[in-house]
């Protein structure tokens, strides 16, 4: 009888390039969010005692440009506390254009990125010790959690959300 040798490689489940796309998708869909709120509404609006929905895309704004950085190098700001209030703009102009600015550093830093450091186990922003694939997936999860927060809002001011598949 044969015996076979096994060899075993890891294979990605999803190309780095497709993992950016679908993260892309995500934040297009928010933006247009965003976007569909009256300038108002955006920054005071609240249900329940949630925070209005321009404080919940600058915890995405200030997750994601230090995340992706940290992906990349190894290098994670440590974040004590999130105060958003702090680096807010006053407009939904302001609030898009720096939701741009933050595309366009995801774009450019995220070739930077090996497949190996998705593996590797650290601590981001000095708190949580994920491997790294995890704390990525824990950013777009966490973007389509406060997305569905925004679509709650926009529902109660009669304004009919994106449809959530069209990323």
């Amino acid at each position: 009888m044969e015996t076979q040798t096994a060899t075993t490689t890891d294979q990605l489940f999803i190309s780095t390039d497709a993992m950016l796309a679908h993260w892309q998708g995500h934040r297009n869909l928010t933006r247009r969010v965003i976007e569909a709120f009256p300038e108002d509404k955006l920054f005071n609006h609240s249900i329940g005692g949630m925070r209005p929905f321009a404080e919940l895309a600058m915890e995405l704004i200030d997750i994601a440009a230090p995340g992706v950085e940290g992906l990349a190098t190894g290098k994670w700001e440590k974040i004590e506390e999130f105060d958003h209030t702090k680096t807010m703009p006053k407009t939904k102009e302001g609030l898009l254009e720096l939701w741009d600015k933050v595309t366009v550093t995801i774009d450019s830093v995220w070739p930077k990125i090996s497949s190996e450091r998705f593996q590797k186990v650290e601590s981001a922003f000095g708190q949580y010790e994920y491997p790294n694939y995890a704390s990525l997936l824990y950013f777009v999860d966490n973007e389509i959690h406060h997305r569905a927060q925004g679509y709650v809002y926009l529902r109660s001011l009669g304004i009919q959300p994106p449809f959530f598949w069209e990323r």
